[in-house]
């Protein structure tokens, strides 16, 4: 179980700069700004920080962050001593500073790449061979978030840092789209220091270009000492308007030293003798800085200064949700359009739509706002469809006197001709967004679509290495990290929308595979729901609830009555949550799919009309399938997926485990009959298939479909010579070659070599 904050990093509104919603990546392209139009931007925010950490201090530092309780923590580099291997930071950073890992913001520092390419420190911050995560992208180790109201940008001395390089260009970019009012950066070599290294002239360029862009705060290490110097430009000279304040924190856990050299940085305040880590207290408008010392001595440090930004003019941001909409022929739908303040913007701003699809018409209600200084104004768009099929990229913009601000809105208008519905498998990006409302509060664990790594802990499994059907899946946190409860969900909230589609005719159904799993800290307040996008109207449709119990990673299935919304233009939105104290939650989705006009569903609690033996060929003697409420042996599971009542290939437990277990060769059973949905259907249902060493490739478990005289196999599980017990698993199949046919389903089970132990068990079938 990893270590945990005790309160949700949601008050202090931690946003990073990633469309996909992952952590943050350095990239060579400017950034989407990010406003300060969240009031929970609007504290003070308490960020601990230091370089040149363990060392054989680091456990008195880390004492320190106890005691400090941050909301986050910058390292500059040398974070473990001497290679930077991931194994010294699993043996000697881990156990004290790796204790507040997940609001850990590090940069590398010149021991880090005495292993190749930092390998140790990407793979400890980022998971193991993870390509990006809380240092940023491997290989580069510069990235930006923004905490609280301050833009945090962590840079990487160790790769080129002179003018036009690739970090440089990233830099410039990055601050030109910054629209927060306070800025600090770090990084490992500090441009001006009086210690044994001294001046680093080769930042130069990362200096200048804070300067140019009125940030307020540098820190750095190396030099393993304190020290503090006045507001300067690039060149040293002392600049109290302009200038950015460098701090020098080597003193994160190493071993001292003297202070020997000069420097042309204007120095105020020198220690050399004392560890300990710096408090900063960040404010929307300035910061307060007090050096900390361990216990035991007495050395310490306090200086404040404004941000040079913080009383900019006030302006304003237009958001639009949904961000992309349908809509039918002669239908409607609508759009929340918000005007967000940024510094004291508190005007009548009015709002218009242009390059809309021909036909379409927009009206705002109302059409002129007036949101609070540092709140917001909502008004509701309204588009009204009387032209033909088509899609555009509407522009929503709001005016005040000369202030605009325009978002952009996705309009299509759906050919009535064309079946509605939506499928994903994950596969590909289909155009989900991530905390598509800005208000999320997880700090880990945000959902992000990929083949996702396994996670266990010595119960079992937690989240799936496999997606329910092909590779990628959507999960809490892709990456396993360092341990099983890394990438959980943590610090409240995640989400994610789909794509505006329009729900079929007919009798429409939401089909979806899902994994829910946590450790017995769990409880109501973390889940996972499901809901639909209804203009501004948002519904939970499914919801899976924490409880204090141990519960593994498995592939279920769920289905959802979507008639409701028939023949409207819908988003769906998947969210989980770690809502109560800290706890170990993760959650998984696959195989969505909404379809309509036929279908099927079963999940066995009544009789819907199967047939057990319907060609009367069976040659089972026992195990033969029975629907009914299933015993638990070791191979047979006792519970179901949904309700009380499963298919089992011998439902009674009998006298052992292999008492009522599939003998003597094949047991079948066949469906009623079902209209397969046109559009793109797809079969899902949940199944176990268990078996002992004695197992071989002529004992399985096969789903066909009975098309007529024509019998096709769409699912087979053949047995194995190897021991296999549960658990539930989802399946998903394409019955797209089905669409608009009557079919049945035929599921067989066979003992088929010599005498083996087999059991089978189906349960939430789903043809939508």
């Amino acid at each position: 179980m990893k270590w945990k904050r005790s309160h949700s990093a949601a008050a202090f509104g931690v946003v990073l700069l990633a469309a996909s919603g992952a952590v943050a990546a350095a990239d060579s392209v400017a950034p989407q700004p990010v406003t300060q139009s969240d009031p929970s931007a609007q504290v003070t925010i308490t960020m601990a920080a230091a370089g040149d950490i363990c060392g054989s201090a680091c456990d008195q530092t880390a004492a320190l962050l106890t005691a400090m309780n941050p909301d986050a923590i910058l390292t500059m580099g040398d974070n473990t001593y001497d290679s930077g291997s991931l194994s010294e930071y699993r043996s000697k950073y881990d156990p004290f500073w790796g204790k507040f890992k997940s609001i850990t913001h590090p940069t590398p520092g010149n021991h880090e790449y005495y292993t190749t390419d930092a390998r140790g420190y990407f793979d400890y911050y980022n998971g193991v061979g993870a390509s990006d995560g809380r240092a940023g992208e491997r290989g580069k180790g510069y990235y930006s978030r923004n905490i609280g109201s301050w833009h945090v940008i962590a840079l990487n001395s160790e790769v080129s840092t002179s003018a036009g390089s690739a970090q440089e260009k990233w830099l410039r970019a990055d601050l030109a789209a910054n629209t927060q009012p306070c800025t600090i950066a770090a990084w490992h070599h500090p441009r001006f220091s009086n210690g044994s290294h001294g001046d680093d002239t080769t930042v130069t360029p990362l200096y200048q270009a804070l300067y140019d862009h009125k940030a307020d705060l540098i820190l750095g290490g190396h030099d393993h000492n304190y020290e503090r110097f006045a507001p300067a430009r690039p060149n040293g000279t002392r600049d109290d308007v302009n200038g950015v304040r460098q701090l020098v924190v080597g003193t994160g856990g190493i071993s001292l030293r003297g202070m020997s050299s000069g420097s042309d940085g204007p120095s105020e305040r020198q220690n050399a003798n004392t560890h300990g880590v710096l408090k900063l207290d960040l404010s929307p408008t300035g910061y307060t800085s007090t050096f900390v010392p361990v216990a035991g001595r007495t050395f310490t440090d306090t200086v404040s200064g404004t941000c040079k930004k913080a009383n900019q003019q006030p302006a304003f941001d237009v958001t639009v949700s949904p961000t992309s909409v349908s809509v039918a022929p002669g239908g409607t739908t609508t759009s929340t359009v918000k005007v967000n303040s940024r510094n004291g913007f508190a005007a009548a701003t009015t709002l218009s739509a242009a390059n809309l699809p021909a036909g379409v018409t927009g009206t705002f209600s109302p059409a002129t706002v007036t949101p609070a200084a540092n709140g917001s104004a909502t008004s509701t768009l309204t588009l009204t469809a009387a032209g033909p099929p088509g899609a555009t990229t509407a522009k929503v913009t709001g005016t005040s006197g000369g202030l605009t601000d325009t978002a952009d809105l996705g309009v299509t208008v759906t050919d009535p001709n064309t079946p509605g519905g939506f499928t994903d498998d994950f596969e590909s990006d289909k155009g989900w967004t991530v905390n598509p409302s800005g208000t999320d509060s997880a700090t880990t664990g945000k959902w992000e679509r990929g083949d996702p790594d396994q996670t266990a802990n010595s119960a079992g499994v937690k989240q799936l290495g496999t997606a329910a059907g092909g590779v990628s899946a959507l999960s809490t946190g892709r990456a396993a990290g360092s341990g099983y409860g890394a990438n959980d969900v943590d610090g409240g909230s995640t989400s994610v929308r789909s794509p505006s589609f329009t729900v079929p005719s007919g009798t429409p159904r939401l089909g979806f595979s899902y994994n829910v799993a946590h450790d017995v800290n769990s409880g109501p307040d973390d889940y996972l729901r499901v809901r639909v996008v209804d203009g501004s109207a948002v519904t939970t449709v499914f919801e899976k609830l924490g409880t204090p119990s141990d519960v593994l990673g498995a592939w279920r299935t769920a289905s959802v009555d979507l008639s409701a919304y028939a023949g409207r233009a819908v988003s769906l939105l998947v969210e989980a949550k770690d809502g109560g104290p800290p706890t170990l939650f993760e959650a998984q989705v696959d195989s969505v799919a909404v379809t309509s006009t036929g279908g099927f569903a079963d999940d066995f609690e009544s009789d819907k009309g199967w047939t057990v033996n319907p060609a009367a060929t069976d040659t089972a003697t026992t195990g033969k399938w029975e629907r009914g409420d299933p015993e638990a042996t070791a191979k047979q599971l006792g519970t179901t997926v949904d309700g009380a009542n499963a298919l089992n290939t011998g439902r009674l437990a009998g006298s052992s485990h292999g008492a009522n277990d599939v003998d003597g060769g094949s047991t079948s059973i066949r469906s009623p009959a079902i209209t397969v949905p046109s559009g793109a259907p797809r079969l899902t249902f949940s199944y176990n298939m268990a078996h002992d060493l004695n197992s071989g490739p002529d004992d399985y478990l096969r789903v066909r479909v009975v098309d007529g005289s024509a019998v096709t196999t769409v699912f087979e599980k053949l047995g194995a010579p190897s021991e296999v017990a549960g658990p539930w698993q989802a399946a998903t199949v394409d019955l797209s070659a089905y669409a608009g046919r009557t079919i049945a389903l035929l599921i067989e089970a066979r003992d088929g070599g010599a005498a083996t132990l087999f059991e089978a068990q189906v349960d939430a079938l789903r043809i939508g």
